[in-house]
């Protein structure tokens, strides 16, 4: 309860200390199965209560709260990611982003 409760504190502080370097994006919802298996993949910390459940990733592979990812049961996923990164799923909002050609 107390990791949910740190990630939410920390997930709404990064709203609020640096819109223009965060962004917020509403994903499918993914099962608490599912998205532990997609957090132990890219290295991210998974935590769950009665309110929901989430990971967190320092978005270079290891725990964090730089990029979260947080659903609550029976309804739509939320991530939070730095620097305005676009993505389109919840392991896109947790790994290592991919570097662009320029």
């Amino acid at each position: 309860m107390r990791k949910i409760t740190t990630m939410l504190i920390l997930f709404g502080s990064l709203g609020f200390g640096a819109p223009a370097l965060a962004n917020d994006v509403t994903l499918a919802l993914q099962p608490p199965e599912a998205l532990k298996a997609l957090c132990d993949k890219v290295g991210g910390h998974f935590s769950q209560d009665a309110g929901g459940y989430g990971c967190g990733t320092n978005c270079q592979g290891k725990p964090g709260t730089d990029c979260t990812v947080f659903c609550k049961p029976g309804a739509k996923c939320y991530a939070q990611v730095i620097r305005g990164r676009r993505v389109h799923n919840a392991e896109d909002a947790l790994k290592v982003p991919a570097k662009r050609a320029r």
